[in-house]
């Protein structure tokens, strides 16, 4: 009873987890949260903030501790004195130069440093540095805020892979739907010949032609559905969600917005796109690559505290502790005219990158001006398929009341019917591709 209870429960949790219902906005959601190129971009964002973290640590004092220890082969210091008398002093200056007293002094013989050890701990802070710690943050903050872009950017492309990826799918499945009905016109019609045949109104070969046409259609009917297991495994993958056979899309094709409602000036276009500001980061990058190397030719300035502790390790002697202050300034000379060549190196990377942000802004109007005309060409196509498809069907009913009443041929009427079916399809189409117009449009109008 146990293991009915769970495995119904089992079932239940499966089929409600496997059979929920995909909407475009839950695919968009998912892909953000499980697309792995997506984590990527994430985790590189947090390098960057890293990176920041670490340049803002230049401003703070460097402490360091260093221990030693040594012992030498011979001596680093020996005193050697030979003995002798030494005159006494009795206080009489008449006796100086003619002491007739006298003290007897051992000759010395003296090692030092043989051995030593020690330790010593700096706290160094820097003044100035030719503001090379303040250019260099800036630049992390620009590394910073490109990778942000870079990972906006990369939410926005998944975002519109993902749509089109969901578009594809619905596109399928209503040619399977527009497939059915062609099916059930030609099951009914099968019957009517049939029945036509038997009572001697229509020949055996117009049978044949129904059948033939069919039989088409099963292999059409088999290309699709592969089309539509592949089209969502793929859309799967790319959103994280798991497939499965049951998964159902809602159709979203039945609301279209005229071109003119998405419009937006190509100058305020441009300025949206995250490439563009990109590129602009890139120029100011360049600019502070000259200022950080201009830092090179300066003077720096630091100043600090030292305490140090030395044992001579000898039991004559003890150790001792000592401490100082201290301060430095450091003027480069000799590197001066490298940094010039390397300085004007820069400048021509930066004329390079002001260049590159040029030629850019007039591509990315290019495609915001074509990315326009597509989106108006797909909206009027839609309408244009409408027309053709009441013209269709209307000449699909002329050709089959003529044949039920002998005034036309079972190839016009398979014909008229092939036609309203590609019509179909070409509005599905249609209505597919603007909606991929208007996604895109809105990707490169930054948006």
């Amino acid at each position: 009873m146990k293991k009915y209870i769970i495995s119904s429960l089992f079932l239940v949790i499966t089929t409600d987890v496997f059979s929920q219902n995909i909407t475009l906005q839950k695919a968009k959601k998912s892909a953000l949260e499980n697309n792995n190129q997506l984590k990527n971009s994430s985790l590189q964002v947090e390098e960057a903030k890293a990176f920041k973290k670490e340049a803002q640590t230049n401003y703070y004092p460097k402490v360091s501790a260093m221990a030693f220890g040594m012992k030498a082969i011979n001596p680093l210091l020996e005193l050697n004195m030979e003995g002798g008398n030494l005159p006494v002093y009795d206080g009489n200056p008449a006796h100086l130069l003619t002491a007739t007293q006298f003290a007897y002094m051992p000759g010395i013989n003296m090692s030092l440093l043989n051995q030593l050890a020690g330790g010593a701990v700096t706290l160094l802070q820097p003044i100035y540095t030719g503001n090379k710690i303040k250019t260099a943050n800036q630049l992390a903050d620009i590394n910073l805020e490109v990778k942000k872009k870079q990972e906006e950017l990369s939410n926005k492309e998944i975002l519109h892979k993902t749509e089109k990826e969901y578009l594809q799918v619905l596109s399928l499945y209503e040619k399977e739907n527009t497939l059915t009905g062609y099916e059930d016109f030609l099951d009914k019609l099968y019957k009517e010949v049939q029945n036509a045949v038997k009572s001697g109104v229509a020949i055996k070969n117009d049978l044949l032609k129904v059948t033939v046409k069919r039989s088409e259609l099963k292999l059409k009917r088999t290309q699709l559905e592969n089309g539509i297991v592949l089209s969502k495994k793929q859309l799967c993958q790319t959103s994280g969600i798991p497939y499965n056979d049951d998964l159902v899309f809602e159709n979203q094709l039945s609301v279209f917005n005229p071109p003119e409602s998405y419009y937006i000036s190509e100058e305020e276009a441009v300025k949206n796109r995250l490439e563009y500001q990109m590129l602009e980061k890139s120029v100011e990058a360049s600019q502070l690559q000259i200022e950080l190397k201009k830092g090179d030719s300066r003077p720096s300035v630091n100043v600090g505290l030292s305490g140090f502790y030395l044992d001579p390790l000898t039991k004559s002697m003890d150790g001792s502790f000592n401490g100082m202050a201290f301060a430095g300034v450091t003027v480069p000379i000799s590197n001066w005219w490298e940094d010039k060549h390397k300085i004007n190196q820069l400048k021509t990377k930066e004329t390079i990158a002001e260049n590159v942000l040029k030629e850019n802004t007039g591509l990315l109007k290019l495609q915001i001006d074509k990315a326009w005309r597509d989106l108006q060409e797909a909206y009027k196509s839609i309408s244009l398929n409408e027309e053709t498809l009441l013209q269709a069907t209307e000449n699909t009913r002329v050709n089959q009341q003529s044949y039920k009443n002998g005034l036309s041929q079972m190839s016009d009427l398979l014909e008229a019917r092939a036609q309203v079916n590609d019509t179909q399809e070409k509005l599905i189409d249609s209505k597919i591709k603007y909606q991929e117009a208007v996604s895109y449009y809105l990707l490169v109008t930054g948006r």
